[in-house]
């Protein structure tokens, strides 16, 4: 396999899908060597099954606002791969969803699952509906009306899709409910419901505690101790709060959080009093993070991102691609020397090549964001035994869930001079068990 030919012929038959074909080079051009050692994949041309999704469902969603005044949004779901388990990946609403986005976070989250361990495939799904200003009511009629077109295409054995991008509590849960009518059955089709309907203890957390975890274990691999330096993160959504979270309980200082509008600023630190005011301003109040900066007066920086302050430590948690080649130069200029990604794909090609070449901890969110979707599993198992696990059992699997990613990556991804690639680490790793279920079920 030649990366180069696969690739140049996705583009020629994908062509306005960039966030898909970026997806797929960074995987391609680091599993290549891999791919090349079992000559069995050429012969089943295993590359090009693996990147083509095995179906898409797009469908329009009618729904009825507050005015009583019909709206009219997509509505997608990609299943990508099922080879070793169920669909498994989350639903997005956000006006910037379309395919291409879909598709690349459907291939991550193929990866992504693989390395956890647990026996779950790779999906995605979403909308270009956005559920800022919306109303309580306008949410839920819009959540109704995307499932009772999709469910007929999910099941706890099929397809169970979660949270991600303006997708919480609040709309799996009404999404759940029209499932269950629908499909008149009380199973675990969706993750990241409440805890009174099967849902499991740890799964807000999990995505940002899975990201510090991770992150320790790189660190251990230097001998740095994360207390007491200094940590820079984006966003201030379910993931970068809970990011946070964890880190003031270890000792870190976090000095940035950010939202799509700007970037607050806290060089001697947020404290918990004020990490508490985020999580009330952002789940609650649904508001701005400029507002964090007039309660407190700290500097906020209208429009921009965290990445020029000086930090120890990166964790980019908001968007995919909010993190380019001249925020990378930035970060390592101000001495940052780790980066982990709460995030789908944040960091561009640019800004990952300069993290390598400058042969920091770089972490990639297939890597370090696989928390969440690793909880999912562990909620997708505790529905099948129709059982309810504590917290702590839950934060004691996840933390050696994400061990074991690490593990993988070192395994994979270290070079002849000691240096651990990750990206590569995680790639190959990802790649090579999903590979072989596939070779072991044939051509299908």
């Amino acid at each position: 396999m030649k990366s180069s030919e696969v690739l140049n012929d996705l583009k020629r038959r994908f062509p306005n899908e960039p966030e898909y074909l970026q997806a797929v080079e960074e995987v391609l051009t680091t599993i290549e060597d891999a791919y090349n050692e079992h000559p069995e994949f050429e012969r089943y041309n295993l590359i090009e099954r693996l990147c083509i999704p095995d179906r898409i469902f797009t469908f329009r969603v009618s729904w009825i606002d507050d005015k009583g005044r019909v709206q009219n949004n997509m509505g997608y779901r990609v299943q990508h791969n099922n080879a070793i388990g169920p669909y498994k990946g989350g639903i997005r609403f956000h006006s910037s969803v379309n395919l291409s986005i879909l598709k690349f976070l459907a291939f991550e989250q193929t990866f992504k699952n693989s390395l956890t361990t647990l026996a779950m495939g790779g999906g995605k799904g979403g909308s270009d509906f956005n559920p800022k200003g919306k109303s309580d009511m306008e949410i839920m009629r819009f959540c109704q009306a995307f499932v009772a077109e999709l469910w007929r295409h999910i099941g706890p054995h099929t397809d169970v899709p979660a949270g991600d991008i303006g997708v919480g509590g609040r709309e799996v849960g009404y999404m759940f409910g029209m499932y269950k009518k629908m499909a008149r059955e009380h199973t675990g089709t969706f993750t990241g419901k409440g805890l009174e309907f099967g849902g499991s203890l740890v799964r807000p957390e999990a995505t940002g505690y899975g990201n510090v975890y991770f992150l320790l274990n790189m660190l251990a691999t230097r001998g740095i101790d994360i207390k007491g330096k200094t940590v820079a993160i984006s966003g201030s959504g379910n993931v970068a709060t809970y990011t946070a979270d964890k880190l003031l309980q270890l000792g870190a200082k976090v000095v940035t959080m950010s939202d799509s509008n700007g970037t607050i600023y806290v060089p001697e630190g947020i404290t918990r009093e004020q990490l508490d005011y985020i999580f009330k301003l952002k789940n609650i109040y649904r508001g701005r993070i400029r507002e964090f900066a007039e309660e407190y007066g700290c500097e906020y920086f209208e429009g921009g991102r965290p990445w020029g302050v000086k930090c120890d430590i990166a964790m980019p948690s908001a968007t995919q691609n909010e993190l380019d080649g001249d925020d990378a130069r930035t970060l390592l200029d101000n001495g940052c020397f780790a980066v982990s990604e709460g995030a789908n794909m944040p960091s561009t090609p640019e800004a990952v090549h300069r993290f390598i070449e400058a042969r920091i901890l770089y972490a990639p969110g297939k890597a370090a964001n696989a928390g969440g979707v690793s909880v999912s599993g562990l909620e997708m198992a505790q529905n099948s035994q129709k059982l309810s696990w504590s917290a702590e059992e839950v934060d004691m699997k996840l933390k050696g869930i994400m061990a074991n990613i690490h593990e993988q990556c070192m395994r994979y991804g270290k070079q002849a001079d000691g240096y651990v690639n990750y990206v590569k680490g995680a790639n190959v790793a990802g790649f090579m068990k999903v590979a072989n279920a596939m070779m072991a079920q044939g051509v299908l």
